[in-house]
């Protein structure tokens, strides 16, 4: 049940965290490509919807097929991972499970491909917008884009490597080190790379710097 329970909530994050992405990036297309628009276009409400469009269909795509396909582990049941990662509890299965493998590939493509297609539509319209502005503007615009492209490049890369790539018992041992990127360096590492843009923390940072050199 423990083992369970941690892998739908890793999934539900997951999910959650590759649809917020997108919606960041869909959030700096309104802002750089209609920024006269922006107040009207990302108003609160709007904000609010996206918010529980994502939390309430995450919550869908995982939850509830897990319930509707319930899967037989057979024993011994040793789960070849640092944690109750989906793929590696499925390998366990006693049965063939087609249905099983084919709902996560499917799930795989809503949740990671397919917000990976709208980041990669929103940054397109982004870029060919910044071209057209003065080159002054450019490296505000892209300075602005820069930490959201880091933190999507670390995330859906690794991500895409464990759930889209191929999956075998060789690959077991490869996709253990792959899944630490998306489920701990990555979160971990998300604040600082989003307070690098602010200038009042890098201000602090400097300081702290400083103060640390004259000691």
């Amino acid at each position: 049940m423990a083992c369970t329970i941690q892998v739908l909530l890793q999934l539900w994050i997951g999910a959650n965290e590759c649809l917020l992405l997108a919606i960041m990036a869909y959030d700096r297309y309104v802002a750089i490509c209609h920024s006269l628009h922006y107040v009207v276009v990302m108003r609160w409400s709007v904000c609010f919807w996206l918010m529980a469009f994502v939390l309430i269909f995450s919550f869908l795509i995982v939850f509830l097929p897990s319930i509707a396909m319930p899967v037989t582990l057979c024993y011994p049941n040793k789960v070849n991972h640092f944690m109750c990662e989906a793929i590696s509890v499925m390998k366990l299965a006693c049965d063939d499970i087609p249905d099983n493998k084919m709902y996560i590939l499917f799930s795989s493509v809503i949740s990671l491909l397919f917000p990976f297609v709208i980041i990669l539509v929103s940054y397109v319209c982004i870029i060919a917008s910044i071209l057209k502005i003065s080159s002054a503007g450019r490296s505000k615009a892209f300075s602005t884009c820069s930490s959201h492209i880091t933190v999507v490049a670390l995330y859906f890369g690794t991500g895409m490597v464990t759930y889209l790539g191929p999956s075998t018992d060789a690959s077991s041992d490869q996709e253990k080190y792959v899944s630490i990127f998306y489920v701990i360096i990555s979160p971990m590492v998300n604040p600082f790379i989003y307070s690098l843009n602010n200038r009042d923390v890098k201000g602090t940072i400097v300081k702290m710097f400083l103060n640390v050199m004259k000691r």
